[in-house]
Formats: structure tokens, sequence, C-alpha cells
């Protein structure tokens, strides 16, 4: 009898231990036990350490709450202003409602790498390609709100979303560097202008300072030069002042008259020689008559060979215009148009 009791007791253990090892479950720090019992949920969510579920029964899902770290591929999309851009990014999140996590979502991983595919898509669409260069720091921000807001009935948090890498085409890329070389550019004339501004105020007041003593102008002129034969040079340049070259300008101007309307005197050499009068007994040659004119006397000429008081005024004119016209060599015709032999003066009837 004893041992028969000894036998049953023995079995009742080992039922108890195998039922003992069938219920047990660990569930770990950073794990959460959910436990569905004929498929529904019962009871709180399990902490960790050890806990007993019914065999055949009651079926415990653990659920990590830590934080998930999921990349999102790169989504390309264009932007507002129509560029063509790739983007990727990664998302930060963890469970903090186990039993949500599990009984509203079939795949609560699936579901937030889609959603952040999706938002990611909206950010591009949204935004224009300085934002996404440079203001990074409001669109991550507005993108991880598209991702919780969505994400918070599904019992998950999002921590912090981040772009990673914009990639940009070839020809967008080469236009962005053109366009920094000429604002670096711009700059740097600007930088250079402003320091051509500097020195032309400080070589004014030196200009001003050398005018009030000339010496000081002297003194500079000599260190140019000495400054220049330093250099071993075969060759000395030597500035000439402005001073002497206005001098010179103004002694080469010619003399006219003033502009005020007054006469000037007229030196004794520049009058014109006026023809005297021919003295007594000496016969005054006659001009021939031009071409084609037959009226009036063919000669002139007075008794004896002498020309009348009258008549001396009109040779004087004619021998004006015949010293204007100029000397004519022997033997050459005029070039009033008379024929040959017919030139020079005539003789007196």
């Amino acid at each position: 009898m004893l041992q028969e009791l000894v036998g049953v007791a023995a079995g009742v253990g080992c039922a108890g231990l195998v039922y003992l090892a069938a219920a047990a479950r660990v569930v770990k720090q950073y794990e959460r036990g959910v436990l569905f019992r004929l498929g529904r949920l019962a009871g709180d969510v399990r902490t960790p350490g050890l806990t007993l579920v019914i065999p055949f029964v009651d079926r415990l899902h653990k659920v990590n709450m830590q934080i998930v770290t999921m990349p999102i591929p790169a989504q390309e999309g264009i932007t507002r202003d129509n560029v063509t851009v790739r983007v990727d990014a990664v998302v930060y999140f963890r469970v903090v409602d186990a039993a949500s996590a599990l009984v509203k979502v079939e795949d609560y991983k699936f579901a937030v790498s889609q959603m952040a595919q999706t938002s990611l898509r909206s950010i591009i669409g949204k935004s224009d390609l300085d934002d996404l260069l440079s203001n990074r720091e409001q669109l991550n921000q507005g993108l991880e709100l598209m991702i919780d807001s969505p994400a918070v009935g599904w019992g998950i948090q999002v921590d912090r979303v981040e772009i990673k890498d914009v990639s940009l085409p070839d020809t967008m890329k080469r236009s962005m560097a053109r366009q920094a070389e000429a604002d670096r550019e711009r700059r740097a004339r600007i930088i250079n202008a402003d320091a051509e501004l500097q020195a032309s105020k400080k070589l004014a007041e030196a200009a001003q300072q050398m005018s009030d003593t000339p010496a000081a102008l002297q003194l500079r002129l000599l260190q140019t030069v000495m400054a220049v034969a330093a250099e071993r040079n075969s060759t000395l340049v030597l500035p000439i002042p402005v001073e002497l070259l206005r001098f010179l300008e103004r002694g080469a101007q010619p003399a006219g008259p003033e502009l005020d309307g007054t006469a000037r005197a007229v030196p004794p050499e520049q009058v014109p020689a006026q023809p005297s009068a021919a003295p007594p007994g000496i016969p005054t040659p006659t001009p021939a008559p031009a071409p084609g004119r037959a009226d009036g006397p063919q000669e002139r000429h007075g008794l004896n060979g002498t020309v009348g008081p009258g008549e001396a005024e009109d040779l004087r004119t004619v021998g004006a215009l015949t010293d204007i016209d100029g000397p004519t060599e022997a033997g050459t015709p005029r070039d009033s148009g008379e024929p040959e032999g017919t030139g020079g003066p005539r003789e007196p009837v």
C-alpha cells in the first residue's frame, strides 16, 4: 500500500513538473508579454520575469519594446520647383503599447515602413530644392509629424526621423557649381571694389598732404626712381609732372583773336607788301586781257609811255592781283588759258 502511495505521489510530482515546464514563460526586461486565451486578449500585459500560462489554452506573444532603427528606401520625386531628386531617410520608433501593436495592426514594422516612404514622397513634392539642401531640420520635423500621426493609434511612437542623403542629377550639380562660382566671383569683385575705394580715399588724403608741401612730392619721385633702379634694369623711367605737360600744351596753342572782340596788333613783317606806282619814264606792263573778252581796249598806255593819274590806280590793282598769282618762269605759259608766246609785257606803241 505504501508503495502504491509513493508511486502515485511520484506520478503526480512528475505530472506537476511537466505542467510547470509547459506553463512557465520567461519575459525579458526589454519585452512585454501579451496573453491570448482561446484567441482572445486576456488580462494585462505581462511584465518582465517568470509568468505562467495554461498549456494548450493560453498563447503568450512577446513584443520588443526597444527602439527600432529602420532605414527608408530611397524615394525619387519631383520638388515644387520641378527638380528631380532622390532622397533616402531613416526613422527611429518604438512600441509603447504592446497589445495595440499586436491587435490593431498586422505587422507594425511593415506598416511604419510604408507610412515613412509615403510621407517622404509627400515631403519631396511640397518642398523646394533649397529647403531639401539647407533647411533639413524643419523637413525632419514635418516628416516625423506625418509618420507619427497614424502610428499613435497602433501603439507606436516615432522618436526621430532624419533625411540621410539627397541625390541630384549631374546637370543640376554642374548648374549649382556654376552658380556658386558666380556668387564667389561677385563677392570677390565687391571686396576688390571696396579695397579700391579705401585706397582711393587714402591716395586723395596723401595727394592733399603733398600738395601742401611740394618737397614731399619730389621726395616721393626720388623714392620711386630708387625703387626702379634697385632692380638692375637697363631702362630707367622718369615720370614727367603733369604740370609740365600742361605748360607745354598751352605754349603750343596758336595765337588768335581774343574772344572778347578786341583787335590784336599785327606785326609789320606780316603785312602784305603793296605794289608801288611805276616811276615816270618807265613803261608799265599791261596785263593781257582775259580770254573771251572782246569788248574794251586791248592796250592801255599813255602819251610818251607814261600812265595817267586815273590809270595808275587800275594798274596797281592789276599788279597786286598779278603778284598774288605768283611769278611765272620764262617760256612757261600761264595757267590763265593764254596761248604760248602771248605772255609777258608788251612794247609800248
